[in-house]
């Protein structure tokens, strides 16, 4: 359920803006991304984990506030990063 420390790592290094950057917006989405997929496979075979839903909706808005942020202080660095990841507009 949870991201692994390695794979964590992975995602930063793929999405960071320069060395070091574990912060930025690209790098935040990424994460709670990769997070939001591994619970959608957990509740596949768990549906009635409520708990983890709740945790899972809230890392949803987070995303969602991150994305609204980086769209209105960099549209291109938006679309990149959507295009990336495979999200919806």
């Amino acid at each position: 359920m949870t991201i692994t420390a390695e794979r964590k790592a992975e995602v930063v290094k793929e999405h960071a803006r320069q060395e070091g950057d574990t912060g930025s917006s690209e790098v935040q989405v990424a994460i709670l991304t990769e997070r939001i997929r591994n619970l959608t496979e957990h509740f596949k075979g768990h549906k009635k984990d409520n708990h983890s839903r709740r945790g899972l909706l809230m890392m949803v808005n987070k995303r969602r506030s991150l994305l609204d942020y980086l769209r209105k202080t960099d549209g291109q660095r938006y679309l990149d990063l959507i295009a990336k990841l495979g999200l919806r507009k």
